[in-house]
């Protein structure tokens, strides 16, 4: 397992995601101090509220902070940590330190999903998403089942027939996004600042949905840890140990593409975070999902707590999507990782 976490990180880092996402509050088109944005959180919190005094700030500015800045913040908080501890799962299911949350083509049929939607202007809607994050995620949902079934030989699902039928699929899904883009080119800029990753559509009914998913996801793999933990050190090794490896990896696949499968609908594709976010939680200390999930959960949501704020204000009026800023901050690190490790 190399070298283990020497210190619970867990009070520290609830600390600064709390700081970040308070600052986060504060920074917009409509600038408010740091102090009134706590206030203000603390006004909602019952057994709180009288210990702050309110009456002085706008209530135009509660509005703006409670109906808009709050949900958006707190989804981009919960797709951050999600998508983080689904990396940290994959890498350790596949045993691939580059295997990410859209491996198995989630992001592609979500995008498929998202595309004929928009195309074809449908307004259903599924436990308070709108028309394009349900069929988001459905055709996530779908995606992967059928990567499985697919990959699914004499009753057995191997690591790498699981691998290479996801980046299958993922391609010829692509390739039909681009055929429906060719032939609707008046909503080609809808698509595909749809597949750049946004949160600006978030509001309560959207972080309700993503939170039940979230929350339990996490927990399921919580319970998961210690039979991660052996998978990561060999299929014969953990076979020898008694595991199942077979059902275990089906579980923890299933368990990982429902968190990714409600994180794409509500978000579009982000990419990056599930990565490097898990890798850089290694560098504190180890490879233990013990305190890998929780710590990559943590560190996942403040870092895209920071590329969603960098978002929607380093070049207001105009907002740039979340996805580019990730992958601004993650490509590099990557490559500096793999260069490292080289040397």
């Amino acid at each position: 397992m190399k070298k283990a976490f020497r210190k619970n990180w867990i009070l520290e880092l609830n600390i600064l995601l709390f700081i970040v996402m308070i600052v986060a509050v504060s920074v917009g088109s409509a600038n408010l101090s740091v102090l009134d944005s706590f206030k203000l959180v603390l006004d909602k919190i019952p057994g709180l509220k009288e210990l702050v005094d309110v009456s002085d700030i706008s209530t135009a500015y509660e509005i703006i902070i409670w109906k808009v800045r709050i949900p958006r913040i707190l989804m981009a908080a919960l797709v951050g940590g999600a998508l983080a501890i689904v990396g940290g799962a994959f890498q350790g299911v596949f045993g691939n330190s580059l295997a990410d949350p859209h491996i198995l083509g989630v992001s592609s049929g979500a995008a498929v999903g998202a595309t004929i939607a928009m195309l074809a202007g449908a307004s259903v809607s599924f436990f308070g998403l709108g028309a394009v994050g349900a069929f988001a995620f459905i055709g996530a949902l779908v995606t992967v089942f059928f990567v499985y079934k697919v990959a699914r030989i004499g009753g057995q699902v191997s690591t790498v027939s699981m691998l290479l039928t996801g980046t299958a699929i993922s391609t010829m899904l692509s390739a039909f996004i681009s055929l429906l883009m060719t032939f609707n080119s008046n909503k080609i800029e809808k698509v595909y600042m749809w597949t750049l990753g946004s949160f600006s559509s978030a509001n309560w009914k959207k972080v309700g949905f993503l939170a039940v998913f979230v929350l339990v996801g996490f927990i399921l793999l919580l319970l998961y840890r210690d039979k991660l933990n052996l998978l990561m050190m060999g299929e014969e090794d953990a076979k020898s140990l008694g595991l199942d490896t077979e059902k275990t990896r089906r579980h923890i696949i299933i368990i990982a593409s429902l968190i990714v499968a409600a994180c794409v609908s509500v978000s579009g594709v982000i990419g990056f975070v599930g990565l490097i976010i898990p890798h850089c939680v290694r560098l504190l200390g180890g490879y233990n999902n013990r305190k890998l999930i929780p710590y990559s959960f943590y560190v996942g949501a403040v870092f895209t707590v920071i590329c969603d704020t960098i978002a929607r204000t380093v070049a207001s009026p105009t907002e740039i999507p979340v996805g580019i800023i990730t992958s601004l901050f993650g490509a590099p690190y990557f490559i500096f990782l793999i260069v490292n490790k080289k040397k």
